[in-house]
């Protein structure tokens, strides 16, 4: 019998990474996810990828804290040997990630800093540490947001750090291509979660109004998503490489 691959996906307790995680799980995958504080949100989803017949483990980690990632790497090589036997990973999808509904004039300097440790600088560090542990020949996918394209008053930072990680997505893909490591970015139009406080799920107001926007007449879910991330991390997308997908139901065409 075949090794499953392995993907580690990072804020996989819940929304989005959730449904992620256990697409990768429909599609055969093994899955390390990541949680910040939900520990019995991320049992729970280890809990639902057992029941589809595969292998998982839940370990804390805060992507804002580059210090932590020796510490976390560690548990990772550890959950690699004793639950997974092997020493290696295939895909790495950099889901984990915090919003912020600020005017660019009333941002402060403590929001950008959060935003950036979190967003971007975590990404970058999580993927430099993460490379070495990953078979040649995987993946990694990064999120980015439909924000990046169409402006919205609100989100100038949050929006700014995605754009950096879309275009750290076609340098990562330039560089990691000798090893046959494809590297994409998968942007989410407004999606009904509970990130960044629910807005889009209970505001009924702003529910329309992007549903109205949007070609396909409502706003996304989060199963919208994750089937689209668990198939970069397969054979299926062997030839997609340093791509932007937006996943977005076609809002503001």
């Amino acid at each position: 019998m075949t090794q499953s691959k392995i993907a580690l996906v990072t804020g996989g307790s819940r929304g989005l990474g959730k449904d992620m995680a256990i697409n990768l799980a429909k599609k055969g995958l093994n899955v390390i996810l990541t949680y910040n504080s939900k520990k019995e949100e991320a049992d729970q989803t280890v809990k639902e990828i057992e029941t589809l017949g595969q292998q998982a483990v839940a370990l804390q980690l805060n992507v804002g804290q580059t210090s932590s990632f020796d510490s976390f790497f560690e548990e990772v090589t550890t959950a690699l040997r004793n639950t997974f036997g092997t020493d290696k990973l295939d895909y790495l999808v950099n889901n984990a990630g915090v919003g912020l509904y600020a005017p660019f004039a009333e941002t402060t300097e403590q929001q950008f800093d959060d935003l950036l440790n979190i967003q971007f600088k975590g990404t970058f560090f999580l993927t430099q540490k993460a490379i070495k542990l990953m078979n040649d020949g995987g993946g990694i996918v990064n999120i980015s947001t439909g924000l990046a394209r169409f402006s919205l008053a609100g989100y100038g930072a949050y929006a700014a750090m995605k754009g950096a990680i879309e275009t750290l997505t076609s340098y990562q893909a330039l560089e990691l291509g000798a090893r046959q490591i494809r590297v994409n970015v998968v942007a989410p139009g407004a999606i009904e979660t509970d990130f960044g406080g629910g807005a889009v799920r209970d505001n009924e107001q702003l529910n329309k109004m992007i549903a109205s926007q949007t070609a396909l007449g409502r706003v996304g879910k989060a199963d919208d998503i994750g089937s689209v991330v668990a198939f970069l991390c397969t054979d299926d997308a062997k030839w997609v490489n340093a791509q932007r997908i937006e996943v977005s139901g076609g809002i503001h065409l």
